[in-house]
């Protein structure tokens, strides 16, 4: 089951073997989230051996993704877990220049929703960008 904030902050772009892949409702970074589909996992020590692989080639797979649809300067990978306790891992793309930069995205300022049809189109790209489609 997919934590109420995570769900609410986010759209469905689509499902990997391991992961649900998950793009922030925030239109000033391209912004991905994996949630391993394991309930009770809060670290990624909590997986297994062959899952911790799977997560990594996920991440991997993610970024190159992003990068296709959203050339960026560089990529930020974290899993932070202070607010959201389930384990998933955040894949950003920073342009220099960007609201945060050079800082870090999270919580720097209010979300800022993507105009009509722009998620649709980006989710679309995306789910191109990783075979999903």
């Amino acid at each position: 089951m997919l934590d109420a904030r995570l769900a609410g902050d986010t759209l469905p772009v689509g499902d990997l073997p391991l992961c649900k892949v998950l793009l922030m409702r925030d239109r000033r970074y391209a912004w991905l989230v994996l949630v391993p589909r394991r309930s009770g996992m809060v670290e990624v020590a909590d997986l297994d051996p062959d899952e911790r692989e799977a997560l990594w080639r996920e991440v991997d797979s993610a970024s190159a993704a992003l990068r296709t649809v959203e050339p960026c300067d560089k990529l930020n990978i974290g899993a932070l877990g202070n607010i959201v306790r389930q384990l998933h891992v955040h894949v950003v793309a920073r342009v220099e220049g960007d609201a945060a930069w050079p800082g870090p995205v999270w919580g720097h300022g209010a979300a800022e929703p993507y105009g009509a049809g722009e998620a649709e189109q980006k989710v679309a790209s995306l789910r191109t960008a990783l075979g999903l489609s």
